[in-house]
């Protein structure tokens, strides 16, 4: 049973996760839809600015946290010997590029015309600390940082576009757009999943050096758990392709109801897979 520093690090790791990915995947479907979302532009600026808010406080607790975990005690947060010894390892190295890429997500957003660059740059940034520290990190050099940050991309990519695509959907007057938007994301998914898919595996493998590991192991287990949570989100993006976004596209009654529906269902597997990679990262060790 972990004890409550390790399950206070993994809540501020699944809030960074949902913070940096929720940010981005806004910025990037605003700049790569911008037709179908411009209705909803201004509230999308909103929510990204608070999700790239909340990545910039969880990336400070969990840092913090780091040194009560190593003290053993809350004093341990704010020990300005254990922070500062923190700091100068690669967890520090991590958090520079998290604060960096927040604020300049944050700052973007409200920056007229290059804004959205801005907070692009700070996306990529505060995704390339996943790269600093952990366990792909650790298993290889450039070749698998750069397979996960673009695992990553890809996640923050389709975790951005549930929420425009929920609120479209939910509204009449946006139902044409809502089935152009899942239209044409189901166009790109096409290329974006399998990439996403086989990088995922790749990195399990290069993880694990031996896939006899993923049932002898409770780091294992946890990640077939998170597999099959991926494989039941890509069900439902299957469905969504093949089955309702031809029925909005064909304006069929109660069909834009059906997919906000199945939106939310696929939002709530999403996290369930980011509170599971955050378990993975936080409290487990790799199987040896």
């Amino acid at each position: 049973m972990p004890d409550i520093w390790s399950m206070a690090a993994i809540m501020a790791k699944l809030a960074l996760y949902i913070g940096v990915t929720g940010a981005l995947g806004l910025v990037l479907i605003g700049a790569v839809f911008a037709g179908s979302v411009a209705p909803i532009r201004n509230r999308m600026r909103m929510q990204a600015g608070g999700l790239a808010a909340l990545a910039l406080v969880a990336a400070m607790a969990g840092f913090m946290l780091r040194g009560a975990a190593l003290t053993g005690g809350a004093g341990g947060m704010i020990d300005p010997e254990m922070l500062g010894l923190l700091w100068s390892t690669p967890v520090g190295d991590a958090l520079a590029y998290r604060i960096a890429g927040s604020l300049l997500m944050l700052g973007g957003l409200f920056v007229p015309h290059v804004g959205m660059w801005i907070a692009l740059a700070g996306g990529g940034l505060a995704l390339w600390s996943f790269t600093q520290i952990g366990h792909v990190p650790d298993a290889g050099q450039l070749g698998i940082r750069l397979t996960l940050f673009a695992h990553l991309l890809g996640v923050s990519f389709w975790f951005g576009v549930l929420g425009p695509l929920h609120h479209l959907c939910r509204h009449h007057d946006h139902l044409e757009r809502a089935a152009r938007l899942g239209h044409l994301f189901g166009q790109v998914a096409s290329v974006v999943v399998p990439v996403l898919f086989l990088a995922g595996l790749w990195m399990v493998w290069r993880v694990l050096g031996d896939l006899s590991m993923l049932i002898t192991s409770g780091y294992g287990l946890t990640l077939l758990i998170k597999l099959a949570l991926v494989g039941v989100v890509l069900a439902f993006a299957a469905a969504n392709k093949l089955r309702l976004v031809p029925a909005m596209l064909a304006a069929q009654p109660k069909a834009a109801d059906r997919m906000a529906r199945s939106v939310q269902i696929e939002t709530g597997v999403i996290l369930a897979i980011l509170a599971t990679t955050a378990t993975l990262t936080s409290v487990l060790t790799l199987p040896t």
